[in-house]
């Protein structure tokens, strides 16, 4: 998305940009995502969610989103609603595949380029998700290209460069790209969360985003985890649907064929395993999304966006195509005007 947007920006701005995809289509992990966009509320919320993140780059995705999503709607993407569904949050949904339709123009596929402007690589989940014995959700091509080429300009990073968003997903089940957001199963706060041997692993109560337990689940033996559900817990609802409908496209275990004892109560198991979406660590950049050397100075003619960008989710979760909406546009500007 971040690529698309940049292009988009650019031919706005007059020159014709070259647009380079290492893959064999357009979108990224963007076209795999449910086109959810959103910011927090205000700087304060942000700082709370991300409390490692960098303030600076915070008010620069308050400050530019809204007019970046008034200009994504002026470009023809259909807007299919302006409500996340969660008060911490303002933004909208589209669909990814109808934005690619839009602004996917002469865009090179099945190449790169030695020589790039804007960093638009979707960051490095294959190649950690690879490292840490994790499932991919995600583009397939997203290896840390961007990362690379700018270190090799002398580019600083910053944050966590293991910490990542993702999802927990059914454990043992074939799942196709189309259905990487269905699959999802997202009610660990419904649920107790254990890991392969019985023992709860979560030090504190389960965030809105549920980042934190993808992430927690990660660092247990295998990168596995069990939810564990009672019979009340599967007709809860999460984002319209139910407890029982998300685990409907998992392989659900009966509580007497679990490995290990449960409560009387628990009637169904699931066993997940954590899933890399986009990293969260990445190219330090500055408000006009150029990216730095560790000093702080500029390197030459190289901008990131999207995340490929370290420093804005930083201990946190924000919103990755607010990331690619708001740099992509950003980036654009700052490399022509």
């Amino acid at each position: 998305m971040a690529g698309l947007v940049a292009a988009a920006r650019t031919r706005e701005l007059g020159p014709d940009p070259v647009v380079y995809e290492k893959g064999s289509r357009p979108g990224g992990s963007m076209l795999l995502s449910s086109g959810f966009v959103w910011r927090y509320r205000d700087l304060e919320t942000f700082a709370e969610q991300c409390p490692a993140g960098d303030p600076a780059l915070h008010r620069l995705l308050l400050a530019r989103f809204d007019d970046a999503l008034d200009w994504l709607e002026s470009k023809g993407v259909e807007l299919l609603t302006r409500e996340t569904g969660n008060p911490l949050t303002v933004g909208a949904r589209f669909a990814p595949p109808q934005l690619v339709k839009v602004l996917a123009r002469e865009v090179r596929l099945g190449q790169t380029t030695d020589d790039p402007t804007i960093l638009a690589t979707g960051g490095f989940p294959v190649r950690l998700a690879r490292a840490k014995g994790l499932m991919l959700r995600a583009s397939p091509w997203s290896e840390g290209d961007g990362l690379e080429l700018a270190r090799s300009r002398g580019a600083a990073t910053v944050g966590d460069l293991e910490e990542f968003y993702g999802r927990n997903m059914p454990d043992g089940v074939e799942i196709a790209e189309k259905d990487f957001v269905a699959a999802s199963q997202l009610y660990a706060k419904h649920a107790v969360v254990v890991n392969e041997r019985g023992d709860e692993f979560l030090g504190a109560p389960v965030s809105w985003s549920e980042n934190d337990v993808v992430q927690a689940t990660a660092r247990q033996p295998n990168g596995r985890a069990w939810y564990l559900l009672t019979g009340g817990a599967l007709e809860e609802t999460v984002r319209e649907r139910t407890v029982a409908e998300m685990v409907n496209t998992a392989a659900g275990v009966p509580a007497a064929e679990l490995p290990f004892l449960v409560g009387d109560d628990i009637v169904l198991g699931v066993r997940v395993r954590a899933a890399v979406t986009h990293t969260i660590g990445g190219l330090r950049i500055d408000e006009r999304a150029r990216v730095l050397h560790e000093g702080g100075r500029p390197v030459d003619g190289l901008f990131a966006a999207g995340v490929d960008a370290g420093g804005i989710s930083t201990g946190g979760y924000s919103s990755g195509l607010a990331t690619a909406l708001v740099l992509g546009v950003v980036a654009a500007e700052s490399a022509l005007l």
